[in-house]
Order: C-alpha cells, then sequence, then structure tokens
C-alpha cells in the first residue's frame, strides 16, 4: 500500500475534488433550475467531502482521522440523495447525464472511504497515529 504524505495525493481526496467541481459546474450552468436553498446545500455537502478527508489526515490520532472519514462518507451520502430527489424531475430530464454523474463520482467516494475505514478499522498495525503513553 502506498505512503501518502500529503491529503492531495490520496485518490479518494482527488475524487472528492473532482465531485465538487463537477456540482459546481452543475450549479454555474443550471443555476436557474434550482433553488437557492437547493444549490447552497448541494454545494456545502459536496465541498465537505473533501474538506472533512483533508482535516482528517491532518489530525493527530486515528480515532480522529475516522470520526472524519465517517463524515466524508455522510456528505457523500447527502449528495447521492439529493441527486436521487430531483433526478426524476420532469424539467431536469436534459440535466440527468449530468445528475448521474455527479451522483457516480459520490458513491465512488464512499465506496473508497468505507473501504479506508475498514482497513485502517481491521489493521493490526498501529502507526504514528495512535498515541500511547510512553512506558
Amino acid at each position: 500500500m502506498p505512503i501518502y504524505h500529503r491529503f492531495e495525493e490520496l485518490p479518494v481526496w482527488q475524487e472528492a475534488a473532482a465531485l465538487y467541481n463537477a456540482v459546481l459546474d452543475l450549479i454555474e450552468h443550471h443555476a436557474r433550475a434550482f433553488s437557492f436553498g437547493f444549490q447552497n446545500q448541494l454545494d456545502r455537502a459536496a465541498l465537505s467531502v473533501s474538506n472533512n478527508i483533508a482535516e482528517g489526515f491532518e489530525r493527530a490520532t486515528t480515532k480522529e482521522l475516522l470520526n472524519f472519514l465517517a463524515i466524508a462518507r455522510g456528505s457523500a451520502g447527502e449528495v447521492r440523495s439529493m441527486m436521487a430527489v430531483i433526478i426524476r424531475r420532469e424539467n431536469l430530464q436534459c440535466l440527468v447525464p449530468e445528475l448521474s454523474h455527479i451522483r457516480t463520482i459520490a458513491e465512488s467516494c464512499g465506496r473508497q472511504l468505507t473501504s479506508w475505514s475498514r482497513s485502517i478499522e481491521s489493521s493490526p498495525v498501529q502507526g504514528k497515529r495512535y498515541r500511547s503513553n510512553p512506558s
């Protein structure tokens, strides 16, 4: 398994950044199709994925990392939910490819975050993120 020194190197962070940029493209090109509240919530949920991955990566303990990964996973689920809620709206049928693309990226982020969390939780190796008092 590769060792990552910066959160920007993480494939899941890169995917989360792609998610946010896809959401920005949707909002910028089709703002009139969505309420301000929807736009605002979607923007915040999508950005939360990459930000929580970054914040968790920068924290000192594995417990903190896992907490932030869980929050990021929840935010990816929120983006998926928002896409599922609106994808069947008749006036948005022309946007189905973009909405589906955003949902697919969010699903990918969720899967990667779940896998990463499980690998951390099941690892017998306690790396530098684990803090213990010196004996």
